[in-house]
């Protein structure tokens, strides 16, 4: 017989080990997290620049009009904060004083710590707690300390989870909730494989809980504080083993995909269809995303056109150099110095006959060869640069004095806002 699962507390109220993923852009608001919290469980709001509404009840357009990417990016700041403390309101609301609201969190994007600063401030009393990942948040105890709420970092590893707790969670050890173990190969969106990890070798999520679990003892966290199984889960008849399991200590599992097909999921009917339809190979795990981390998504058109678009690349020297002694002669107008090899010479010429004309220079000293459509989009979403990240490969902003990151913008990535909040999922994957 199937081992149930029981009630935890959490945040001073008993809940359901069950917690709702927070999707990114738009893809998780407040009718889904607050019925999934209205059933006894967590439920999560996504705070990545939620959806915002007038006094009609539609959602505000999230138009940008400062001329400088600066001024853009306060205008981002503004939008998210507004934005997610609307969707934490309404989710509070239907919860009926049921199971509990999280916010989720993007470490890298941009602004985090003072989105988050406005979102906390704003709802005091309504976030029981605020999951993070995409980076190493080490400010995130701190900050969420301040408001007496709980936190949950986002990890992959024992060794990134070691990292935080000695430099900054362990001063802030009362207000640990939870952590969030989201597999390198079984999350979707972005995920956190090391270099030291290879993407085509999954390896098992058990030893890697276990000696998640064997470090938080270490560091004196009991074993009352839940690990969160996060990747891969779909039906917790296949975790049976995990659940009451010593080795584990206390175990939640977190739902990423399952939360997307409800009615309650405001992501296109079209997009809730494809995802009962995918089959193998129908996820990529990528380096496309401008955050330069690898991301698992659905294998959209849009992906695909980003695959061919990186096949499609020469490198070049500015010199001839060996057997880069070919000058090229199609893609770069009048421009003069870029040898490259007799085959990727024959390769440019074919790309141009196929009306791949225009060749765009990458970071890596590189060539990809794009219609003249698809370069006025690239350059068109790199000029409209927002700043919605801290760093990002695809425009070279950062959130620094010079607001670049000193490299070349990379015509390979896309602008992940833009594409975000022009088709939900499209950019960013679901958890399988």
């Amino acid at each position: 017989m199937f081992k149930g699962i029981r009630p935890i507390r959490y945040a001073g109220r008993e809940v359901l080990p069950l917690i709702e993923g927070g999707k990114g852009v738009s893809a998780t608001n407040h009718a889904s997290s607050g019925a999934w919290a209205a059933a006894g469980g967590i439920g999560t709001v996504s705070a990545v620049n939620a959806d915002s509404y007038d006094p009609e009840g539609k959602i505000i357009p999230q138009i940008y009009h400062a001329l400088t990417r600066r001024d853009r990016h306060e205008e981002l700041i503004n939008y998210a904060i507004e934005g997610a403390s609307e969707q934490v309101r309404r989710a509070f609301e239907m919860t009926g004083g049921k199971g509990a609201i999280n916010i989720n969190v993007l470490w890298e994007m941009g602004g985090a710590q003072r989105i988050l600063h406005g979102v906390l401030e704003r709802t005091r009393g309504m976030v029981a707690g605020v999951t993070c990942g995409a980076g190493m948040p080490y400010k995130l105890s701190e900050i969420t300390a301040s408001y007496g709420v709980n936190y949950l970092p986002i990890i992959s590893s024992a060794r990134a989870f070691s990292a935080l707790w000695k430099r900054a969670y362990s001063k802030f050890a009362d207000f640990l909730a939870a952590v969030v173990y989201e597999d390198p190969w079984l999350a979707g969106g972005h995920n956190g494989l090391s270099n030291a990890e290879d993407p085509l070798q999954p390896q098992d999520p058990y030893p890697r809980v276990k000696a998640l679990r064997e470090t938080m003892r270490q560091g004196g966290i009991s074993d009352d504080v839940p690990i969160v199984m996060a990747g891969g889960v779909w039906n917790l008849k296949e975790w049976e083993d995990w659940i009451d399991n010593p080795e584990l200590g206390q175990i939640a599992f977190q739902f990423g995909t399952r939360p997307l097909l409800t009615k309650e999921s405001p992501i296109p009917e079209e997009w809730k269809q494809r995802l009962m339809t995918l089959e193998e190979g129908d996820v990529l795990l990528h380096r496309f995303s401008p955050t330069g981390f690898y991301s698992s998504a659905v294998r959209t058109p849009f992906l695909r056109n980003l695959e061919a678009r990186s096949h499609r690349q020469i490198a070049f020297t500015k010199e001839p150099i060996g057997d880069h002694s070919f000058e090229l002669d199609v893609g770069i107008g009048n421009k003069k110095n870029h040898w490259v090899t007799r085959g990727d010479l024959l390769h440019a010429r074919e790309w141009f006959a196929q009306g791949f004309t225009e060749a765009l220079k990458t970071p890596d000293e590189t060539l990809v060869f794009v219609t003249p459509d698809e370069k006025k989009i690239i350059r068109k979403d790199q000029a409209d640069c927002m700043g919605c990240l801290s760093q990002c490969a695809f425009s070279s902003w950062a959130d620094n004095e010079k607001n670049t990151t000193g490299r070349l913008a990379d015509p390979r990535s896309f602008c992940i806002q833009r594409r975000c909040r022009t088709s939900p999922t499209a950019a960013r994957s679901t958890r399988i």
